[in-house]
């Protein structure tokens, strides 16, 4: 008998998996609606997709055809909202969802405020939001824009404020906020200028066998003669013991120099 129950339990579970399927996205709301192309069963009689909900509500749309439309306007949704689509299909059979990219949150801020105060904190305000993406904020120096951190963005219509410790070099400094989409192309703030009072940073000895010492605390690349970068990092020593003999090119406060390693 309980050979019979274990068959019965696993013949149940095996027609349940053969004859449905689901395509699960989850993403933010923006605005536009979803194409389903909706290909026919395999044994031919129907079409593949038999439900479709939309946060846990089932849709309405007319699902019966080669291709359809998931109409999220009716779900009162707002721009930056989270969604959750299940589309749920028959066996041996795949719908195809063919703008899954309306759900990946784009970047759409705008930076009403960006400052620096005199600690180097940098603030900006936005507004238009509309997805969850990470605001990488830079800095120019040494010829070109380094990142200096980043915090997560809000992604909602603002608007929003974010606060950030910088550490300016010496001299005239230059900061911006950036995103990047799934588009992979950045979406940059305004250029924001600040000049610090603080001295120029030197470095010593010229011949480093353990340690190079700054006068006081800056951030430092330290490149090998192939252009590859070996040490990075902020403060007012580095350890170069582990490198090996040679020539290298040290980028630190907003000067540029090399050393040779003993």
């Amino acid at each position: 008998m309980k050979k019979y129950l274990i068959l019965f339990i696993l013949t149940v579970a095996s027609f349940v998996t053969a004859y449905s399927g689901e395509i699960k996205l989850d993403g933010i709301f923006q605005g536009k609606n979803l194409y389903v192309q909706n290909p026919f069963t395999a044994s031919g009689v129907g079409f593949c997709v038999f439900e479709v909900s939309v946060n846990g509500k089932m849709t309405t749309d007319e699902i019966n055809s080669s291709a359809f439309e998931i109409d999220l306007s009716v779900f009162q949704l707002n721009i930056g909202d989270k969604i959750s689509i299940v589309v749920k299909h028959k066996e041996n059979c795949t719908p195809k969802i063919l703008n899954p990219e309306v759900l990946k949150p784009k970047s759409t801020f705008k930076t009403s405020i960006i400052n620096v105060e005199r600690d180097g904190t940098i603030k900006w305000t936005t507004t238009g939001e509309s997805g969850k993406l990470t605001f990488v904020i830079e800095q120019f120096r040494w010829n070109k824009w380094v990142k200096v951190g980043e915090i997560e963005g809000k992604g909602t219509t603002g608007p929003n404020e974010y606060t950030i410790k910088s550490y300016p070099h010496s001299g005239d400094n230059k900061f911006r906020v950036k995103q990047t989409d799934f588009t992979g192309k950045p979406r940059y703030s305004d250029e924001v200028k600040f000049k610090s009072i603080q001295p120029s940073v030197s470095f010593s000895p010229k011949k480093a066998e353990n340690d190079i010492t700054f006068t006081s605390e800056t951030m430092y690349e330290i490149y090998d003669s192939y252009g590859n970068i070996v040490l990075k990092g902020h403060g007012n020593k580095v350890d170069v013991s582990k490198l090996k003999k040679g020539d290298y090119f040290l980028n630190f406060d907003n000067q540029m120099a090399d050393f040779k390693k003993k």
